[in-house]
């Protein structure tokens, strides 16, 4: 089967390579596709990916999304009219789904934030079937018209991280903190304000702070150290601080501690990851600190509880296959 993968963000870059390698060892033709974008280009190139680049990410007004995402239905549906794929798999690209749907393409969607209300409705009532974790409520699949979903008892990280041999970073100096700057451009932010210089700061008291920005538009804390592989830069951290989100849950997973700041840090993927144990804490700006100097440091075996997650992969697969049987 030809299966077509359309990556938006550095996260799905991961995910889409995981899917393909997967694909491909079961004779599948994998086409990947992304956009201009801070993370996916970069990350492409330290994971020895070329997906097909098309179009870019412009958040600055509404009218430049709205054009840009237009550009990209355009374009796709130029590329796929005399040669569609089977299938069309995607962690919530609208393009994707908006191509797909109109030739006709079967969609297979993953999904994981139920805060990100407008993608969600620009997504998920056009998929045959939605892989979720099973962390999300169910009243997520009556709000926005799921026809047809699949559950799995992990998060999507899993995907990456089962096995997962990190890639060597250049030294830093001990104990080592990575901080995550807040998504500010991301719809589902709404203008929340972004602490991450203050934070930077008050984190330095207790070590080597090594800021990742999300789009260079801050100044950075002391020095740039440039676009970093953040899941084999997290796998050599003595503490992981972020706003909640993709990197707290790799560094939990891989038994690094992870403090999640914000409301946005109370998604339901972290709070499950959490109660099942792993060194993932979620907490306000104001108590970072108490917690940063209490686990600081420790290491947290958890490669048994990492195994016993059930990962997406055997689910998208087995879902792939369901669906080339009909």
């Amino acid at each position: 089967m030809k299966v077509w993968f359309d990556a938006c963000t550095g996260k799905h870059i991961r995910y889409g390579a995981a899917i393909g390698k997967r694909l491909k060892e079961k004779g599948h033709d994998f086409i990947f596709t992304t956009r201009e974008h801070p993370d996916t280009i970069p990350l492409s190139k330290i994971l020895n990916e070329k997906p097909l680049v098309v179009g870019k990410y412009n958040p600055v007004t509404l009218n430049t999304r709205l054009q840009e995402s237009a550009e990209r239905i355009l374009e796709f549906s130029r590329l796929f009219k005399d040669n569609k794929p089977d299938i069309a798999i995607s962690h919530q690209s609208v393009e994707l789904c908006r191509t797909a749907f109109g030739l006709g393409i079967p969609i297979i969607l993953t999904a994981d934030t139920p805060h990100a209300l407008s993608v969600n409705r620009l997504t998920l009532p056009f998929a045959n079937t939605v892989i979720l974790s099973e962390a999300l409520p169910r009243s997520f699949t009556k709000n926005y018209c799921i026809q047809k979903f699949v559950r799995f008892k992990g998060v999507d990280e899993v995907a990456w991280i089962q096995g997962f041999k990190p890639k060597k970073i250049a030294d830093f100096k001990k104990p080592t903190i990575v901080l995550r700057q807040i998504e500010t451009k991301a719809a589902y932010v709404n203008k929340k304000s972004d602490n991450v210089k203050s934070l930077a700061e008050k984190l330095s008291e207790l070590g080597n702070v090594c800021l990742l920005q999300r789009y260079n538009d801050v100044e950075a804390f002391r020095e740039k150290n440039g676009f970093q592989d953040s899941a084999s830069l997290v796998a050599s951290a003595d503490l992981v601080v972020s706003y909640g989100g993709t990197i707290s849950r790799e560094a939990a997973l891989l038994g690094i501690p992870s403090i999640a700041i914000s409301d946005m840090a109370k998604t339901y993927v972290n709070t499950y990851l959490a109660k099942k144990g792993f060194p993932l804490f979620i907490t306000s700006e104001s108590r970072l600190l108490k917690i940063a100097k209490k686990v600081i440091g420790k290491k947290f075996d958890v490669t048994k509880k990492l195994f016993d997650l059930e990962n997406p992969l055997d689910v998208i697969v087995k879902t792939i296959e369901s669906l080339k049987q009909e």
